[in-house]
């Protein structure tokens, strides 16, 4: 290696550690999410409902402890980067601290890899009925495994609300010592995703050995023939093993669009120029590829609840829309891919909340 270049990323590291020993400083004080004027809160916090914190820290992995908590009761809700769910609202009793520690995936750009920057660094917001911080503690996270997703509109950190990825959510049953680094994007094919830089390739320099890379993309396929779909699917599963990372196919959500008799139609279940949730079970016993098979999973599950209690799950409520889901409808999935993920012990019980 040059010596110049040796010298350059010894600087970079020195000035990280110097960063992060700044941060540590300003939050070794208490943050009091109802203080007058914010004047217990660290200088990168601000508000008290919500509590909106900002840190200055490039992209990375970062571990995040925070004491909830304080004189009285509390119910806090924690979210990071783009609308993306750490942790659900929890209660406080008056007096009583309880910690949380998650860790988060800064990137840049934030949310969708194809849309607009947002905001470098990290972000995160304690929100709720009744927000409580007391202290917070942000540190770099170093060789953390990694959940790495592809995806589309169903699976991607969506920015306006009430739309709703499933990505976004599954980060909320997790704690401390495992990276979600969702690189879904809205409107995607399984084509597009390997044609865009911004994407397939972006994702792939960042896999680690043993790291967990989801692959959900069928939703804009409807015109790939089996062929493609199959050739496609295969490049991403031999990439990712080429990198030491582990593939794992993850069968579409369902649509919500029902027949006379209760069942769900062919469009529903992704049956277009080829039937594509067949094609990746098939191609997954074929590659020894783990399958996490969601389509089924959520074909039992609105078909069970039916054309009038589906509808909370999807946007159905709001616009009419059968194929997004809302906040409820994404945490549901994302819970069903986290206890299948378990179940196959792809994913250690520890990291898990």
């Amino acid at each position: 290696m040059p010596l110049s270049i040796s010298r350059r990323k010894t600087a970079s590291c020195t000035a990280l550690i110097g960063a992060v020993v700044g941060i540590s400083t300003l939050l070794s004080g208490p943050a009091q999410a109802h203080s007058a004027a914010g004047a217990h809160l660290p200088k990168e916090c601000t508000g008290s409902g919500p509590i909106v914190c900002h840190f200055d820290v490039p992209p990375g992995d970062y571990n995040v402890s925070a004491l909830l908590g304080g004189r009285n009761a509390g119910s806090t809700s924690v979210s990071a980067e783009t609308r993306r769910a750490m942790l659900p609202e929890t209660s406080t009793a008056a007096g009583h601290l309880t910690r949380r520690s998650f860790t988060v995936n800064v990137r840049e750009p934030e949310g969708e890899p194809t849309g607009p920057s947002g905001s470098p660094g990290l972000d995160l917001r304690f929100e709720g009925s009744a927000p409580q911080l007391a202290s917070l503690n942000v540190a770099p996270a170093h060789h953390v495994p990694k959940l790495l997703l592809a995806g589309d509109s169903t699976v991607c950190d969506q920015a306006a609300e009430p739309y709703t990825g499933w990505g976004q959510e599954i980060t909320q049953f997790l704690g401390h010592g495992i990276s979600v680094a969702n690189y879904a994007d809205s409107g995607e094919s399984s084509q597009s995703f390997l044609d865009n830089p911004a994407l397939f390739d972006t994702l792939e320099a960042r896999i680690r050995k043993g790291d967990l890379v989801l692959i959900q993309l069928a939703h804009n396929d409807k015109t790939t023939t089996a062929a493609d779909y199959r050739r496609n699917l295969t490049s991403m599963a031999e990439r990712v093993r080429a990198k030491g990372g582990e593939p794992v196919f993850v069968t579409p959500i369902v649509r919500r669009r029902f027949n006379s008799d209760g069942t769900l139609n062919d469009v529903a279940l992704h049956v277009m120029a080829a039937n594509l949730p067949v094609e990746m079970r098939s191609l997954a016993k074929e590659l020894d590829v783990p399958l996490v098979d969601l389509t089924a999973m959520t074909q039992k599950l609105v078909e069970s609840l039916g054309p009038a209690g589906s509808g909370d799950l999807y946007l159905t409520n709001i616009n009419g829309d059968n194929t997004h889901t809302s906040v409820y409808g994404a945490t549901t999935f994302a819970d069903l891919v986290l206890e299948d993920l378990k179940a196959q012990r792809l994913i250690p019980a520890r990291v898990i909340r």
